[in-house]
């Protein structure tokens, strides 16, 4: 049986019974939408992402997508799908990263083509970083070549935006109808992979989106992709990693973010060797923040106590790390480790460092076959009384006294804003304590020194908690994430901690949030500057420099010109703080709550810098330490 025509009339026919079905394949399985159907390019893409369970479109129509657009009027109005109009495309790849990621809904940003396109695809660079798949659609030029499309890449040469989208992640151009089940197919391998998710970008030409086209809905893919198991165990893999792992002497386990989901794994693991965990910023929660072994962040804005494991470990274990510059401290941060466990899932990574013993497979499987191989070798569950636990149990209470130092002294004297004011370490802690006492409170760190400040105070004790975008280190990120909470089937509370720099970025949330009934706040640190970079440059070159302005701005005022957000101060204490806290969880959307930060060279300010990087003047210094190593 054949639909008659692409027209309004079959759509919504076709987007009813996938409604009353509940699913395009019961749909099909019941005969109530028909195997084949005369439809458009376009409605063949919204059927086909239905069938992948993709009901939620965020984006920005334009010339280049009336076609889709009509066909997902026609769709929602069924009740198949809803779409999410937004002010600005890098938001919209900000907020449909933000969903999957925190609740694993999917989405598709949606475009038209040209500048629309280029913006989705920057903001996309969050996603490709962290490891969330999300469906990116742009409109594309005319498959004809009749002449310049408006809007189009200039120049010559065929497929421009495909090659640069390609550059980003994998990538198809629906160049002709039936090229659409192979793209969909592509598009749903790469978006649900289980270990490397990632952005898909599916091009439509604009002449090719309303061409008519005899579809066979069971050609168009679905199903899960399977897990792997745990890796395959080689010539005595598991052995060698066990004895290598209770032969050190000072073991590190580095918990990236592939292994969020394997805390209980790794605690045990840990008492086996008598190791100490050093986590990403990415796998905030992984493991409770008061577990002994658990000495939160390493890196270039790592703990102090992390910092000592990394620098004095003899055997590393890593687990679902990518090795990031600043975490790794530019290949620099194990210079006394002679011997390398890698578990991962990626054949790239898991070789990353050299003298590795690779077990290629699932994290959690790959933890149990190697605890179990540890067992089999005598392992038992170690105590704190090892030289080993001592030295990091020291340097981790340096840690702890470090912090408590700043939090006992919570403001100081600020010279642009001419009186005390708390500062970022004090007011963090507030925030973070405030937090924890509700379960749907969800926190994004924002880039910048909000967000290193911030992973450094975060006592997270369950994945899930905080979200930190240091992939990408997007700058925006924070506050076009808290449009999920209200896009999502189950909401949440967001509350983005950004900087001044950060919020300017995108702050079009403030009129999108109160559209799609956002619940949350954003917490805006005004230090009146981009204040990662200026404390960068003042450590690196003793001067800041264009990395502030004079210009005062009312970010209160602001917020509060638009209706439906409410406009909070955060005041100069942490009483202060905690009542505007209270205030934004008590409003039914979106509030602001402007907090003035300190920023100067008082070293209680903030919480400093601990390892290398391989930037500006300690480029020498660090190149020259990582040629010295062997792994």
């Amino acid at each position: 049986m054949t639909g008659e025509t692409g027209s309004g009339e079959e759509r919504g026919r076709r987007a009813a019974a996938i409604v009353r079905a509940g699913s395009v394949q019961q749909a099909l399985a019941d005969g109530t939408l028909p195997a084949r159907v005369k439809v458009t390019v376009a409605e063949s893409v919204v059927i086909g992402l239905l069938k992948q369970n993709v009901r939620t479109f965020i984006g920005i129509f334009g010339h280049g997508s009336t076609e889709l657009g009509e066909v997902m009027r026609v769709y929602e109005q069924a009740g198949a799908l809803r779409v999410h109009p937004v002010r600005n495309e890098v938001e919209a790849a900000h907020a449909a990263t933000a969903l999957r990621w925190v609740t694993g809904q999917k989405a598709a940003v949606i475009t038209s083509i040209g500048p629309g396109a280029l913006q989705a695809l920057a903001g996309s660079l969050a996603a490709a970083s962290d490891g969330i798949g999300v469906w990116h659609i742009y409109a594309d030029e005319t498959t004809e070549d009749e002449g310049p499309n408006m809007q189009q890449i200039p120049g010559g040469g065929q497929g421009a935006f495909l090659k640069m989208a390609a550059a980003m992640g994998p990538a198809y151009t629906v160049h002709t109808p039936w090229a659409l089940p192979e793209a969909l197919r592509r598009g749903h391998n790469a978006v649900d992979d289980p270990y490397r998710a990632r952005p898909f970008y599916l091009l439509l030409p604009i002449n090719v989106q309303p061409q008519l086209v005899d579809m066979n809905l069971g050609a168009l893919p679905d199903g899960a992709l399977p897990r792997l198991g745990a890796a395959a165990d080689g010539p005595g893999s598991y052995d060698e990693a066990a004895r290598v792992l209770l032969e050190a002497d000072r073991v590190v386990v580095r918990v990236g973010g592939g292994a969020r989901d394997a805390g209980s794994e790794i605690a045990e693991l840990l008492e086996l060797v008598d190791g100490f965990a050093v986590t990403s910023p990415i796998a905030a929660g992984a493991l409770p923040y008061e577990l002994p072994r658990n000495l939160t962040v390493g890196g270039s804005k790592g703990s102090i106590g992390g910092n000592y494991a990394m620098e004095n470990a003899d055997v590393l274990l890593a687990i679902g790390s990518r090795g990031v510059c600043q975490s790794d401290m530019s290949r620099t941060g194990y210079p006394r480790v002679r011997r390398v466990v890698n578990i991962n899932s990626d054949p790239d990574d898991v070789v990353h460092y050299n003298h590795t013993i690779p077990l290629l497979g699932d994290g959690r499987a790959t933890l149990r076959r190697l605890i179990d191989a540890l067992r089999e070798q005598g392992a038992e569950r170690r105590d704190l009384s090892s030289p080993w636990a001592a030295e990091c149990l020291r340097t981790w209470q340096e840690w702890v006294d470090f912090k408590q130092r700043r939090y006992d002294r919570p403001v100081l004297f600020d010279e642009v804003w001419g009186r005390e004011v708390l500062t970022q370490p004090a007011a963090l802690k507030v925030v973070t304590d405030w937090a924890a006492g509700r379960d749907d409170v969800i926190k994004f760190f924002d880039a910048g020194d909000v967000q290193a400040n911030g992973f450094q105070v975060s006592e997270d004790d369950r994945p899930g908690l905080t979200f930190t975008e240091t992939g990408a280190s997007y700058m925006g990120f924070a506050a076009s994430a808290l449009l999920a909470s209200g896009i999502a089937d189950d909401g949440f509370f967001g509350l983005a901690l950004s900087g001044d720099g950060s919020f300017t970025m995108n702050p079009q949330v403030l009129i999108d949030g109160v559209q799609h009934r956002a619940r949350g706040a954003i917490l805006l640190f005004d230090n009146r500057r981009q204040g990662a970079i200026s404390s960068l440059q003042l450590d690196q070159y003793g001067v800041d420099y264009a990395t502030s302005d004079q210009v005062g701005v009312d970010y209160a005022a602001w917020a509060a010109s638009i209706a439906g957000v409410q406009a909070l101060h955060g005041g100069h204490s942490t009483d202060e703080l905690r009542a505007a806290l209270d205030a934004a969880y008590g409003y039914d959307g979106l509030s602001l709550i402007h907090l003035p930060v300190y920023f100067g060279t008082d070293p209680d300010g903030g919480l400093g810098s601990f390892g290398r990087w391989n930037v500006g003047p300690w480029v020498e210094n660090t190149e020259k330490l990582r040629h010295q190593l062997e792994i």
